[in-house]
C-alpha cells in the first residue's frame, strides 16, 4: 500500500431505478412509507448505491456492480447498507477513511423531508467515524423521468483523507 497520511480524494456518484408496485422503498437505509419502491437487484436503495459509487470512484476501484454484481446470487435482495459497510472497509484498508459526504435525493414523490434526519442519522451511524454527513431531497419541478414519478435518483460527493 502507498503512503495516503493527508492525501484528500473526492468522489462522485449516481444511481436511478423505476418505481414499480410490489416494492418497499428504501433510501438511505430507511423504510418510507408509499405505494411503490424501487425496482433492482438489491434492495435498490439508490442513495447508498451513489455514496457507495463516490467512496469507489475516490479510492479508484471502480463501481458498485464490479464488486457486487447482479449476477450473483448472494446480493439479490440484499441490504445496500452492509454493502456500504464493505466498500468503507475496502476504503481503511486502501489507507482512507470518509471525511464528508454531501447527497441529494431526486424525487418527485414521496415528500421525502420528514425522513432525511433518519436517513442522515442511519449513514452516520455506519461510518462510525467523525464525518460531515448532509442528506437532501429536491424535485425536477414535474421535469423528465423523477418528475414523472417513474423513479427516483441520487447522486453524492465524498472527500476521503489518508490515515
Amino acid at each position: 500500500m502507498t503512503m495516503t497520511r493527508g492525501q484528500f480524494r473526492v468522489g462522485i456518484g449516481y444511481d436511478a431505478h423505476r418505481l414499480v408496485e410490489g416494492r418497499d422503498l428504501i433510501l438511505g437505509g430507511v423504510s418510507i412509507p408509499y405505494d411503490k419502491g424501487l425496482l433492482g437487484y438489491s434492495d435498490a436503495d439508490v442513495l447508498i448505491h451513489a455514496i457507495i459509487d463516490a467512496i469507489l470512484g475516490a479510492i479508484g476501484k471502480g463501481e458498485i456492480g464490479q464488486h457486487f454484481p447482479d449476477s450473483d446470487p448472494a446480493y439479490r435482495g440484499a441490504d445496500s447498507i452492509i454493502l456500504l459497510r464493505e466498500v468503507l472497509s475496502l476504503a481503511h484498508e486502501e489507507g482512507f477513511r470518509l471525511n464528508n459526504l454531501d447527497a441529494s435525493i431526486i424525487a418527485q414523490k414521496p415528500k421525502l423531508t420528514p425522513y432525511l434526519g433518519a436517513m442522515k442519522e442511519r449513514i452516520t451511524s455506519v461510518v462510525d467515524e467523525p464525518c460531515a454527513v448532509n442528506i437532501k431531497a429536491t424535485t425536477t419541478e414535474g421535469l423528465g423521468f423523477c418528475g414523472r414519478e417513474e423513479g427516483i435518483g441520487a447522486c453524492a460527493v465524498v472527500s476521503l483523507l489518508g490515515k
